[in-house]
């Protein structure tokens, strides 16, 4: 089992300890916060884009296909309702001289990802409160 310490950062800023890693969150300024570190949401939502990104880039690196010029785009569609994201969509975007042989591959590639494939096959989540001290 991993664990991840959440903790308070003041204010609506909240921080995760992991791995020895701290990522600090904050909230805009719209919604209480001081806008100083992404929202959690925008980690979520990078967090897919760039979990591609590792293993399209890893691809080209293998075999020796400069990456300067390979780009993700990823777009979000809203629900009709303006809650949440209904649609993602990765755009690999790839200069003229990519070779054309790599571009399906490229797709599997992203497909890859392990964030996807959690989103697409969500783990069960329990909340629970525990008294300590």
């Amino acid at each position: 089992m991993s664990t991840m310490i959440i903790s308070s950062g003041g204010g609506k800023k909240v921080n995760a300890e992991y791995r020895g890693f701290t990522i600090s969150t904050d909230q805009s300024v719209q919604n209480g916060g001081e806008g100083a570190a992404p929202e959690p949401f925008m980690l979520f939502l990078a967090s897919i884009g760039t979990c591609a990104g590792i293993y399209v880039y890893s691809f080209c690196q293998q075999r020796g296909i400069p990456t300067d010029n390979v780009h993700i785009i990823q777009h979000h569609e809203k629900n009709p309702d303006g809650h949440g994201i209904a649609k993602i969509t990765l755009e690999i975007q790839v200069p003229e001289d990519f070779p054309v042989k790599y571009h399906t591959a490229l797709i599997k590639a992203a497909n890859l990802c392990a964030v996807k494939k959690h989103i697409q096959h969500a783990p069960e989540f329990d909340v629970v409160t525990n008294v300590v001290g």
